[in-house]
C-alpha cells in the first residue's frame, strides 16, 4: 500500500489491484503541475517494487479530466523576452518531452493499465488514455482533442498513439475540428471496449475485469502486454522473430503444471509475482 498522499490522486492496492483516482473533481481533475509529477512517480512505484498486477485509473466528480491546467501554460519568466529564441525554442522541446514521459510510464508499465471514464475526456486527457492498454466509459462520456480548440496541436501523445486504436480518418476528424466524440462514437469506432449507464456498473465491470488479468499469470500477462506492443511497432517477421526469443527466454513449464493442476483440482492457481526492478543501475 502507498503511504504518501498527493494532491491529484488517491491511491489504493487490494488484491494485487492498484487503483489510481484523480480526485480533484472540483476543479474537473484538470492536470496541474503536481499531476505531471506524481503520476509517473506513483506508476513507477507499483510497477518497478511489482506491488500489483494491474493498475485501474478512473476519476471523481462530473468529469473524468478537463485535460491540462492553465497554470502549466506559464510564461517562462521575466526574463524570457531578454533570451535567444532559439534557446528558448530547445529549452521548450525538452520541457514537453518531460511532460510526455509522464505518460510514456503508462505504455512502459509491465502491467495491464485500464481506464474507466466519465464525462469529459478533454485535451491532456485523451493523452492520458491513449497511453493505456484498455479503456471504458459511461455514457455520458465524450472524448475532445481540445488542443486545436485553443489554436495549439496537441503534443503529449494522441497522435501517435490514438491512430493505434481507431481508423485514422476519426483521428483527423476529432483533431482538425475539435468536436467532442460522444460514448456510442467511441464505441463503434474502437476507442472504448464497452459504454455503461452509469459509473457504479462501470467500475463493477472494470473491477471484475481486473481481478480476472489478476488470477492470471503475471509474467504471461506481461508478456501479451510487451509482445502485443512490440507488435505495433514492428513487421510481422520480425514480431514472430522476437516471440520466439522471448519464448525461449522465458517459457515456464512449471507455471503451466500450475495452471493445468488448478483446473484438474477446481481451485485458484498459484502464481509467482514479478519481481521488484532495481532502483539505481547497478
Amino acid at each position: 500500500m502507498l503511504k504518501k498522499t498527493y494532491d491529484c490522486f488517491s491511491v489504493s492496492i487490494e488484491d494485487k489491484i492498484a487503483h489510481i483516482q484523480l480526485s480533484r473533481p472540483d476543479a474537473m481533475n484538470a492536470m496541474n503541475r503536481a499531476f505531471w509529477n506524481d503520476l509517473p512517480e506513483i506508476v513507477r512505484d507499483i510497477d518497478g517494487d511489482a506491488k500489483a498486477r494491474v493498475i485501474v485509473i478512473s476519476s471523481t466528480g462530473k468529469h473524468f479530466s478537463a485535460g491540462m491546467d492553465l497554470s502549466v501554460f506559464g510564461s517562462g519568466g521575466d526574463g524570457a523576452a531578454k533570451t535567444d529564441r532559439y534557446v528558448m525554442a530547445e529549452a521548450f522541446r525538452s520541457n514537453i518531452r518531460q511532460i510526455q514521459s509522464s505518460f510514456n510510464c503508462l505504455e512502459d508499465a509491465r502491467m495491464p493499465v485500464l481506464f474507466a471514464c466519465q464525462g469529459g475526456v478533454i485535451g491532456g486527457a485523451i493523452d492520458m488514455i491513449s497511453a493505456g492498454d484498455i479503456r471504458w466509459c459511461t455514457r455520458d462520456a465524450f472524448f475532445c482533442i481540445q488542443e486545436t480548440n485553443i489554436a495549439m496541436t496537441a503534443d503529449v501523445g494522441t497522435f501517435p498513439r490514438l491512430q493505434r486504436y481507431i481508423p485514422e480518418g476519426w483521428v483527423k476528424q476529432m483533431a482538425f475540428t475539435g468536436e467532442r466524440v460522444p460514448a456510442e462514437k467511441a464505441k463503434e469506432i474502437g476507442l472504448v471496449n464497452e459504454v455503461f449507464d452509469t459509473q457504479e456498473a462501470m467500475m463493477d465491470h472494470v473491477m471484475a475485469v481486473a481481478r480476472e488479468i489478476a488470477s492470471k499469470s503475471p509474467l504471461a500477462v506481461t508478456g501479451c502486454k510487451v509482445l502485443v506492443n512490440y507488435g505495433r511497432d514492428h513487421s510481422t517477421a520480425d514480431t514472430l522473430d522476437y516471440i520466439g526469443v522471448w519464448n525461449a527466454a522465458m517459457f515456464p513449464p512449471s507455471h503451466m503444471k500450475e495452471a493445468f493442476d488448478a483446473r484438474v483440482e477446481k481451485r485458484d492457481p498459484v502464481f509467482p509475482d514479478l519481481l521488484p526492478l532495481r532502483k539505481t543501475p547497478i
